[in-house]
């Protein structure tokens, strides 16, 4: 993976297990087994997704198997003593389905997961027709980034910009993910603005920033020639 910053069709997965809206429970438990997930959208019509239907869905019928629950905790958790009496996607699905579009970027994707808090997303269209799935482990993908990759990249995209007269004299290593940017450089208000665009370059683990301000040449008093 080359290049920043990488959005959501280079990470998918194009290949989704999804069922229709009338698709029944045990069908659901089924494809979920064979297919070793746990969530799937659900889609109508040409492949418009209307919902996703995950395990935490489906676990209120167990749940309430075995027990009439109270009117007064039928009404503190409705949502699932309903999906305890349902039987196919449509009364099972959570609605609308939290997606994202193949354009947005791993970091947009990335938070859109952690605020809806979701392992996955459906990857829609502009009129929400299916193109493919993310999950929190592809997004992880970028970690897999070759050291060389991202050293080239500190190289061409940040000291070369930052300190073009210096860049020569700066030291770029990068192991397991970690930057280190050393040497001297004439103006040290610059380090943090590094640290910050060399941290923004996907597959960075952390920075260490061992700059230093350029050293002063000491001059000795000057003899006028006679």
């Amino acid at each position: 993976m080359t290049g920043t910053p990488h959005i959501v069709s280079d990470v998918m997965t194009q290949t989704v297990v999804a069922v229709g809206r009338d698709a029944p429970f045990k069908e659901i438990v089924r494809t979920m087994e064979q297919w070793k997930v746990s969530a799937m959208p659900v889609l109508e019509g040409e492949g418009r997704v209307v919902g996703v239907v995950s395990e935490a869905d489906l676990l209120p019928k167990e749940e309430f198997r075995d027990e009439e629950p109270s009117l007064s905790r039928q009404r503190e958790r409705l949502a699932d003593a309903a999906k305890a009496g349902a039987t196919r996607a449509a009364e099972l699905m959570s609605t609308p389905a939290v997606t994202v579009h193949a354009d947005a970027t791993l970091a947009q994707a990335a938070r859109i997961m952690a605020v809806r808090r979701v392992k996955r997303l459906p990857v829609v269209d502009d009129i929400g027709m299916l193109q493919g799935i993310v999950s929190r482990a592809d997004l992880l993908k970028v970690f897999l980034r070759p050291d060389e990759d991202i050293e080239e990249e500190v190289r061409r995209t940040v000291v070369s910009y930052l300190f073009p007269a210096f860049s020569h004299g700066i030291h770029v290593s990068v192991r397991e993910g970690v930057v280190t940017l050393g040497g001297h450089i004439h103006d040290t208000s610059l380090i943090s603005v590094a640290v910050r665009l060399v941290r923004a370059i996907e597959g960075v683990v952390d920075v260490e920033p061992r700059l230093t301000g350029e050293p002063k040449t000491a001059e000795g008093p000057q003899t006028r020639a006679s």
